[in-house]
């Protein structure tokens, strides 16, 4: 499958989500299927009067997706309930459950947030059982950074857990929200220092949200419709630094904008910009399509 042409196999996926917004569960994951996107996450997001949890969908239902995903050669992703924080008495029963549904979907990665409640010592501790669990079920798990951390929390947060000779880590990485990271309180509107702060031999990018904001609410923009869309300076200076990183997983177009076509232009943008930077790196592969 091509998300940029033929140079993004099989390192960088190009893909989008699942989304609450829609009333329509599957046309998300269609949409992706019938524009031939790389990757797709699914994120049991619910709320109120909308969304879905991951009780709404049956074994017969996952086996169809995974069967869909296979055909695609689709790269699946599971993105954990907002509200399976490990820190609380159901967080990792909660998670199991994502993990599940990971397994029957055939995802290959688990992606949780960073939940800093009760600080980084804390979290790391909590999560450990996660990464134990997600390396039994042969899944890569990535933590992704919310508004509120910095890049030291993440140097922090790898390091405590890299320091622990009994877990294992080969499959742990973070997820870099790069709209998070815009609003993150030490790189207010840089996310590019939010990247460069963050200890490459300590905390390896497995894994992309991709969106962007003007620097004052977390607004979900489509790549190229804010900032980017006015200068591609920022977006060039990401893709320049995920080629330099050797980013290898998913970059996930996390919105469902109207028109769609919207997934479309930053899915080929921005993989234009990845294949252009790999080509310009001193010394790096050409990035294979996906």
């Amino acid at each position: 499958m091509d998300t940029a042409g033929p140079a993004l196999k099989p390192l960088v996926y190009i893909g989008n989500q699942s989304a609450h917004t829609c009333p329509n569960l599957m046309e998300p994951f269609e949409y992706a299927l019938a524009q031939h996107f790389a990757s797709f996450e699914w994120f049991p997001d619910k709320k109120e009067h909308s969304g879905w949890d991951t009780g709404d969908i049956s074994l017969a239902h996952r086996q169809q997706i995974r069967d869909l995903a296979a055909t695609a050669h689709m790269r699946l992703t599971v993105h954990a309930r907002i509200a399976a924080n490990p820190l609380l008495p159901n967080g990792m029963q909660m998670l199991q459950e994502d993990i599940q549904l990971a397994r029957d979907i055939g995802a290959v990665l688990l992606n949780t947030h960073f939940c800093d409640d009760r600080g980084v010592a804390a979290f790391a501790e909590a999560v450990k059982p996660l990464v134990r669990a997600t390396a039994e079920a042969g899944l890569q798990l990535a933590i992704e950074n919310t508004r509120s951390q910095t890049p030291q929390d993440f140097n922090e947060l790898f390091g405590t857990l890299s320091a622990d000779p009994a877990l294992p880590m080969g499959h742990v990485g973070m997820c870099l929200d790069v709209g998070h990271a815009n609003l993150s309180p030490t790189c207010r509107n840089d996310y590019l220092r939010f990247v460069d702060q963050l200890d490459g031999r300590l905390v390896p990018l497995v894994h992309i949200h991709l969106h962007e904001n003007w620097g004052d609410a977390d607004t979900h923009l489509p790549f190229f419709t804010g900032p980017a869309g006015r200068n591609e300076a920022g977006a060039r200076g990401l893709a320049r630094r995920l080629v330099a990183r050797r980013l290898r997983g998913s970059v996930v177009l996390e919105q469902w904008p109207q028109p769609p076509g919207l997934l479309n232009q930053a899915r080929d943008r921005f993989g234009r910009l990845l294949v252009e930077c790999a080509g310009a790196a001193p010394g790096a592969s050409r990035l294979e399509g996906g």
